[in-house]
């Protein structure tokens, strides 16, 4: 949530420390942020699927959009055919995104084990990210090895007995041989 905040106050200060509205009239940015603050109140948030003023005060404010709503007297039936299929392609859209999500999901599940490593386990580690080698990336191992575990940092992530000759950090990811 700060991450958010933070990404929407850069943008809404990014124009400056005042702008002129579309009437001409100067407007300092400060007195813009209830405007805000309630936007991001009243916006469904994907986490939750629902918006921060209602968790928080259990109703949402009506905004000048809801009073708009009800005041719509006709519309053109073209323009509503229109939304019609609108909301359905989309309303299709989400039920086939969510079909592949659960499809992902089921088929990485299938296939994926959570990796039991005890002390003493002889283990590769991988040099991706090794970049103190003379050798070209293309040349080398994709992994060195086996080392011996002597502390299980956490499920993937272990340190290793490593020979003096080595400099680098003894917190890896490792595979079993």
């Amino acid at each position: 949530m700060i991450q958010k905040m933070r990404d929407i106050l850069r943008r809404f200060c990014a124009y400056g420390m005042e702008y002129k509205d579309h009437e001409g009239y100067t407007q300092d940015w400060v007195t813009l942020l209830p405007a805000v603050q309630l936007a991001y109140n009243t916006s469904q948030h994907s986490t939750t699927g629902k918006t921060p003023a209602l968790l928080e005060k259990g109703w949402n404010p009506q905004l000048p959009v809801d009073y708009l709503k009800n005041k719509i007297l006709t519309i053109h039936p073209t323009g509503k055919d229109f939304h019609d299929m609108w909301k359905r392609a989309c309303d299709t859209a989400i039920k086939f995104i969510a079909e592949a999500k659960e499809y992902n999901r089921r088929r990485c599940d299938k296939t994926h084990m959570e990796p039991d490593f005890k002390e003493g386990d002889q283990v590769l580690v991988s040099t991706l990210n090794f970049n103190n080698l003379k050798e070209p990336k293309k040349m080398r191992d994709s992994f060195v090895g086996p080392f011996t575990i002597i502390n299980l940092i956490g499920k993937n992530s272990v340190e290793v007995c490593q020979p003096v000759t080595q400099t680098q950090s003894t917190s890896m990811t490792a595979k079993t041989p």
